[in-house]
């Protein structure tokens, strides 16, 4: 075979290798994005694109090796009741309310299996699951902190508690799906002043 003919077979090896490659990356990217939504927007906004995805996958890996548990009914029936109990001391103390339910949502989280050793964990594990409400989660979870520095308003109380119960419903309700298909968010006991206001 003669030198050119070598160049073009080697030319179009290297192109197919880079055709799949590509392919590749825009499946892999593709997938995070779907799996994440607007967390992978604000992952790749808070850093570069490749290290967001990284730090995606890396999410997916760690949340592959926790065994979620679902809840058991009478479990399912007393984290509700303790919600409606938080929810009805929020007029009176909402202060103890956003501290009560940001407790009540790491509780809820050690009985599903999640680990909670830190805030950053917890919301990164949360973000594979519930990429829509961890934005929400993460926020309340602000206002908790300015709350204990004495900083946060009623307002500010009350977007946290609506937040807060936004998260809680969804994981009550993916609890009760496991292990059928996953459930749309289903409200435990109604709606309360809280949500109405």
């Amino acid at each position: 075979m003669d030198t050119w003919m070598w160049i073009v077979i080697v030319a179009a090896v290297v192109v197919a290798v880079v055709a799949v490659a590509m392919f590749a990356l825009r499946q892999r990217r593709n997938h995070l994005r779907s799996r994440f939504g607007q967390e992978y927007q604000r992952a790749v906004e808070a850093t570069n694109r490749r290290r967001a995805e990284h730090e995606l996958r890396e999410r997916e890996r760690r949340h592959g090796e926790i065994e979620l548990r679902p809840l058991t009914e009478s479990q399912r029936l007393r984290f509700g009741r303790q919600w409606e109990e938080l929810q009805s001391r929020f007029v009176d103390r909402p202060q103890v309310a956003v501290a009560d339910a940001d407790q009540l949502i790491s509780d809820l989280m050690r009985v599903r299996g999640y680990p909670v050793e830190d805030f950053e964990s917890k919301s990164a594990l949360i973000s594979v699951d519930h990429p829509d409400l961890v934005e929400n989660y993460r926020g309340a979870h602000r206002v908790s902190l300015r709350n204990v520095e004495g900083r946060a308003t009623t307002e500010d109380l009350r977007q946290a508690v609506v937040a807060y119960r936004s998260l809680f419903d969804e994981m009550l309700a993916v609890s009760a799906a496991e292990p059928a298909q996953r459930a749309g968010p289903q409200r435990a006991g109604g709606r309360s002043e809280v949500d109405q206001r």
